[in-house]
């Protein structure tokens, strides 16, 4: 299983909103303090925006915060809204499934299996819990000093 980028961009930016809950943040500064792609980091916002899981202004004085407490922000929610798809193997997508074993195949239900306990396991936590720690967050703070 791997995730996206854009997921990657989302659980960063979001992070970043959890630890400075209190600091301006524009789509351009978080771009250069995790040196990504400013364009792909607008269209993730736009993602957490609709999701519902961060508030952002336009225009001066403009930028994005926590839509929500760190702590009511769930993982597995954020994962789920912010991929495409889970199609860990081509039979996965009905639409364009050209295995030839597909209808015999063993191997879709212990993958689904494992998409399942994957997803289980993010469900189990919040943004908070993945800087809650102090030694952590004060170190995530320093690699991210502009």
């Amino acid at each position: 299983m791997r995730l996206t980028l854009h997921t990657d961009y989302a659980l960063r930016l979001l992070m970043l909103l959890a630890l400075e809950p209190d600091d301006p943040h524009t789509v351009e500064s978080v771009s250069r303090r995790y040196d990504i792609s400013r364009n792909h980091l607008n269209k993730v916002v736009q993602t957490l925006a609709q999701a519902g899981f961060i508030d952002s202004q336009r225009g001066r004085g403009g930028g994005v915060r926590l839509a929500k407490p760190a702590e009511a922000l769930n993982l597995g929610r954020i994962v789920r809204a912010t991929e495409d798809n889970f199609h860990i193997v081509e039979c996965f997508c009905r639409e364009t499934n050209t295995c030839l074993v597909a209808p015999a195949c063993g191997l879709r239900d212990p993958l689904d299996e494992a998409l399942a306990a994957f997803l289980a396991v993010l469900d189990r936590y919040s943004l908070n819990d993945l800087i809650k720690n102090p030694a952590t967050s004060r170190r995530m703070r320093r690699l991210l000093a502009v």
